[in-house]
């Protein structure tokens, strides 16, 4: 007789989380552990302690309750080395393991914090973060070298940006470790190899190494010497865009440039296709007013220069005196006319005594007579000769004119005398 075998129930994910602390909470009933904290926080209002323990390789969320948190003889704050004393316990909401502490003690510095700031401050006293040696960015790159990990979203991000603020740019990425033992070493190289393409025809015009946020072991890579040394040493322009705003590695201070965030690298070096397109917009309206001023301008120019030309041309100064030549022409044929008229009546009038010469010479004659006679009976003359003019009625008469009983008066011209004629 052939029986079905009985199928698993399912389980639900709170059952199997149940069971998954039960297990753990069971297994670590106490843990003792000794790390670096990071990421540290005080809720003020429930006044717990949330941290992460870390080391080069690892970390694990840990927790400290008010009660406990009271007896600390220190107040924590990231990149102390500390040493806790707890038992593992599962936070079933989200499914993550935890420690709970339950005392914490400082035992001195964490070692990737003073390695970091003995790095810097080394660095520092050489001049590897003087401003003096920046070199400066390209306005407008064409060709940019991303050193990133190609699986990364850093590269999508940086690449999404690119396409949309300046597509001309060409991106060559090449795919660098940026987390783990062998990552500041990878970067190093990769930086030589893209710098050694400077000079040629080949070359970029900024270096950016870069990636996404982390805890400052995933970051590391970026804090070596060895990275350090190859961005100083380099020729290209190096943009540092590691983690995320809040985040500073050793090579955002060595590079020419450090950028918050891969995207913001994006931002900063690439100009914006929008803005140019409007700044092309308004130059060539300035162009367009600064052409038809300096078209008018050349034209005003133009037009003096030919009026200038035409008063110096010979066909203009031909025509002017032609012009002028025509007018004394005129002038001189009315002044010759006046002249002719003039003479003409002078002429006539000559004519028309020549004419008349006969008579005038006549006229003259008798003129001369008349005068002889007029000179015979002048006063003065008369008295000068002790004569005396006869008059009659007022007029002068002869002597053989008068007749007995006329009455007379005798003149001299000074004195007048009445006399009666007797007789002859």
């Amino acid at each position: 007789m052939n029986t079905l075998a009985t199928p698993l129930e399912p389980l639900s994910v709170s059952a199997l989380t149940a069971q998954i602390k039960s297990l753990l909470e069971a297994t670590f009933l106490e843990v003792y552990l000794q790390g670096e904290i990071s990421n540290f926080t005080l809720h003020k209002a429930s006044g717990h302690l949330y941290f992460s323990l870390k080391d080069a390789s690892s970390s694990i969320r840990c927790v400290m309750f008010k009660g406990n948190a009271k007896s600390l003889a220190f107040t924590p704050e990231n990149g102390l080395q500390v040493i806790i004393k707890g038992a593992l316990s599962l936070y079933a909401p989200r499914g993550e393991y935890q420690v709970i502490c339950h005392s914490l003690t400082q035992s001195g510095k964490g070692s990737l914090s003073a390695q970091y700031e003995a790095l810097k401050k080394s660095l520092e006293s050489k001049g590897y973060f003087a401003q003096s040696r920046k070199k400066p960015l390209p306005p407008f790159p064409k060709k940019i070298a991303l050193l990133t990990s190609l699986s990364g979203a850093a590269l999508q991000d940086m690449k999404r940006v690119a396409s949309t603020r300046w597509n001309l740019t060409k991106l060559v990425c090449f795919d660098t470790l940026t987390q783990g033992e062998q990552a500041g070493a990878h970067i190093a190289h990769n930086i030589a190899y893209a710098d050694s393409f400077f000079g040629t025809d080949n070359a970029f015009d900024i270096i950016v190494i870069g990636r996404g946020g982390g805890s400052m072991e995933d970051l590391w890579g970026f804090n070596e010497e060895i990275v350090a040394n190859a961005i100083f040493y380099a020729r290209t322009p190096i943009v540092s865009a590691v983690g995320h705003e809040i985040d500073f590695v050793i090579s955002d201070f060595v590079a020419d440039l450090r950028a918050a965030t891969p995207s913001a690298c994006m931002e900063i070096i690439l100009p914006d296709k929008r803005e140019w397109l409007l700044r092309l917009d308004e130059i060539r309206a300035q162009y367009d007013t600064s052409a038809q001023h300096s078209l008018a301008k050349a034209q005003k120019l133009c037009d003096h220069l030919l009026e200038l030309y035409q008063q110096k041309s010979y066909a203009n100064t031909l025509s002017f005196a032609s012009e002028q030549l025509g007018q004394l022409r005129t002038g001189l044929n009315a002044t010759m006319a006046q002249i002719l008229q003039a003479k003409g009546a002078i002429y006539a009038t000559q004519a028309l005594q020549y004419e008349q010469l006969p008579l005038l010479r006549e006229r003259e004659y008798a003129l001369l007579t008349l005068a002889k006679e007029l000179q015979a009976l002048d006063p003065k003359r008369l008295v000068r000769e002790n004569f005396a003019q006869i008059l009659r009625n007022g007029k002068p008469v002869q002597v053989g004119e008068l007749r007995g009983d006329d009455e007379i008066e005798l003149c001299d011209g000074v004195n007048l005398a009445r006399a009666r004629v007797l007789s002859l």
